[in-house]
C-alpha cells in the first residue's frame, strides 16, 4: 500500500491523534498526502470504481429489455475515468509490446496520458499499434503464437470489453462459458457432469475448431457486431485493432484474417463470431431437429455435445460442419471424436461384454466412466496425463535454475506451485492423480537438493521433514459437482432446467 492510500484511510476512519490534546475539534484532521500523481489517484477510486459500475449497469439494463435494440451511441461511454478502471485491471508485470512501455512506466502521470488519449479516441486520432509476436509452448509441444498489443491498445481495448461485456452478457447462451466474467471452467466442468448423469446422454461429441482465433472472418465478425452495436465509431475502432498486424522479427504482416491471442478483446470478439455461428444455430437444432435429448457446453473453441441416439448425434456432426464451413472454419479432423459414453452406453457395453467406453478430455480433465461402491454409474474425471508430465517438466527445469537457492526459497515457490495445482485439480475421484503429482515433486526437489554436492546430504527422514513443512497434502477440496452445480442452480424443475442448469437441454423423443 502506497503512503497516501495509508494516509487517505486514515482520513476516512477519522483516527485519531496519538496524544490526547485539548483541541478535539482537530482529531480528524487530514495530514498532507504525497505529492505528484499518487494522492490524486487514490483519493477517487472508489468513486470511480462506483460510477464505472453505475454506468455499466444501466446499459446492461437497457440490453435486457430489448433483446432487438442496436446501440447507437457507445464510444462516449469510454471516459477518462472508465479508461483508468481499465487500467488498473491490467496485468502489471505483463510483457511490453512493440511499443516497449510496461505499466509501471505508463503509471507515471497517468491523468495527463488518460486525458490525451481519451481526446485521440473521441475525435478519432487514435490509431492502433501491431501486435509483437511471442511464442509459448503447447501442451502436446507444439508452439502458440500470441499477439502481444501496446499498452494503450490494451487499456483501450479493457474499457471497450467493460461496455461491451454489459451487453452482450445478457444475449449469450448459458451453455456458453469461456471467457465470460463470473464463470470458470468449473463452472463448465460442473454442468456437463450434471448433463450426463441427468440426462439420456448416451452418445458424446467432443467438438474442436481448427485454429479458430486465426481463421476468424473480419467481414463476417463486423455483421455480428451490426446485429446490436450501431456506434460506427465503436466498429471502426475494433476494425483497427482487426487490421493492425503484427510485427515479427522487424517484419509486418497486416491482418486479413483472425484475431490476436492473447490481445485483451479478442475473447469477447470470439465470443460473439460463436454466439451467431454456433450457439444460436444449435438451440435451433435442438427443437427443430433432435429426436431425442441434448446436452451442450462450450468453452471458448471447444464443445460437448451428449446425444440420447447415435443418429441424432451423427446428423448434427454433419450440419455442424456444413455450418462452419459456411462462416470459413472447419473442425479439427484429430481432436473432434464421436464416442458412446454416459450410463446407457456403459449398460449396454457391459451387456455386450464389451469394456469400458472410451474416454475424451475436456478442460485439462480426462472423462471415464466408472461405477461407485454400490454399482451405480459415476462420472470420474481425471488430471489428463500429458498436462501433468508437462507441468512436472517445467517444475524440474525450474528446479534446476533455482539449483543453489535457500531451501526455504526453494520451499516457497515450490508451495505456491503445488497450491495453485490442486487449486484446480483437487476434484473427486483424482485423488490419485494429485498424489501422483505431488509424489513426482518430492522426487525432483530431493533430485534438485542432492544436486548441490557431490556428497548429497539429504537422507529420506531430513526430506519428509522439509516437504511435510512446505508442500501442501493431496486432498480433495472441490466439491462433487452436482452439489455445486445444485447450490449456483437451485431449481430442478425438467421445464426450468435449460433455462437455469447452463446446459443446453434437448426435448425428448
Amino acid at each position: 500500500m502506497h503512503g497516501g492510500e495509508k494516509s487517505d484511510l486514515a482520513i476516512v476512519a477519522g483516527k485519531p491523534p496519538n496524544r490526547a490534546g485539548p483541541p478535539a475539534a482537530e482529531v480528524a484532521e487530514p495530514r498532507a498526502g504525497a505529492k505528484g500523481n499518487v494522492e490524486q489517484r487514490n483519493t477517487h477510486r472508489t468513486q470511480c470504481r462506483e460510477s464505472v459500475l453505475q454506468s455499466l449497469g444501466r446499459i446492461r439494463e437497457a440490453a435486457k429489455r430489448d433483446k432487438q435494440v442496436r446501440f447507437t451511441a457507445r464510444l462516449h461511454h469510454v471516459t477518462p475515468t472508465l479508461l483508468e478502471w481499465a487500467f488498473y485491471r491490467l496485468k502489471k508485470a505483463a510483457a511490453p509490446g512493440v511499443d516497449g512501455v510496461t505499466w509501471y512506466h505508463y503509471e507515471v502521470g497517468l491523468a495527463d496520458k488518460l486525458a490525451d488519449l481519451h481526446g485521440r479516441i473521441q475525435r478519432g486520432a487514435y490509431r492502433a499499434q501491431p501486435s509483437r509476436r511471442q511464442y509459448i509452448p503447447k501442451p502436446d509441444g507444439r508452439l502458440r503464437p500470441l499477439g502481444v498489443a501496446a499498452l494503450e491498445d490494451k487499456n483501450v481495448q479493457r474499457a471497450l470489453v467493460a461496455v461491451l461485456n454489459a451487453i452482450y452478457e445478457t444475449d449469450f447462451a448459458g451453455f456458453s462459458y469461456g471467457f465470460r466474467p463470473g464463470r470458470i471452467q468449473h463452472d463448465a466442468l460442473d454442468a456437463l457432469a450434471a448433463g450426463l448423469h441427468r440426462r439420456k446422454v448416451r452418445w458424446v461429441l467432443d467438438a474442436d475448431i481448427r485454429a479458430f482465433f486465426d481463421t476468424i472472418s473480419h467481414d463476417w465478425l463486423m455483421r455480428f457486431l451490426e446485429h446490436r452495436i450501431g456506434d460506427r465509431r465503436v466498429l471502426r475502432l475494433i476494425g483497427k485493432w482487426l487490421k493492425a498486424g503484427v510485427l515479427e522479427d522487424g517484419t509486418w504482416t497486416e491482418g486479413t484474417v483472425g484475431t490476436p491471442q492473447g490481445a485483451v478483446i479478442s475473447p469477447l470478439l470470439a465470443n460473439v463470431y460463436l454466439h451467431y455461428v454456433y450457439d444460436l444455430w444449435v438451440q435451433q437444432w435442438r427443437k427443430c431437429h433432435a429426436r431425442g435429448e441434448m446436452i451442450v457446453v462450450r468453452y471458448a473453441d471447444d464443445t460437448i455435445v451428449g446425444c440420447q441416439f447415435e443418429d441424432d448425434a451423427r446428423r448434427f456432426l454433419d450440419n455442424l460442419r456444413e455450418r462452419l464451413a459456411a462462416f470459413a472454419l472447419t473442425l479439427h479432423p484429430g481432436k473432434t471424436r464421436l464416442i458412446a459414453f454416459g450410463r446407457f452406453a456403459q449398460a449396454s457395453r457391459r451387456r455386450h461384454g464389451h469394456g469400458r467406453p472410451e474416454t475424451f478430455d475436456f478442460l485439462g480433465f480426462t472423462h471415464i466412466c466408472a461405477e461407485s461402491r454400490d454399482g451405480r454409474f459415476q462420472l470420474w474425471r481425471q488430471s489428463m496425463r500429458k498436462r501433468l508430465r508437462a507441468k512436472l517438466a517445467k517444475i524440474r527445469e525450474e528446479l534446476r535454475r533455482r539449483l543453489h537457492q535457500r531451501i526455504a526459497d526453494q520451499g516457497q515457490w515450490l508451495r505456491s506451485v503445488v497450491a495453485g495445482y490442486f487449486a484446480c485439480h483437487a476434484v473427486p475421484t483424482n485423488r490419485r492423480s494429485l498424489s501422483a503429482f505431488r509424489y513426482h515433486v518430492v522426487q525432483a526437489w530431493l533430485w534438485s537438493l542432492r544436486r548441490r554436492s557431490q556428497r548429497h546430504n539429504m537422507p529420506w527422514d531430513r526430506m519428509n521433514r522439509i516437504v511435510n513443512a512446505w508442500l501442501p497434502p493431496a486432498v480433495i477440496s472441490h466439491p462433487w459437482p452436482s452439489q455445486r452445480f445444485d447450490v449456483k442452480h437451485p431449481r430442478q424443475e425438467p421445464s426450468a432446467l435449460a433455462a437455469q442448469a447452463r446446459i443446453c437441454a434437448g426435448r425428448a423423443g
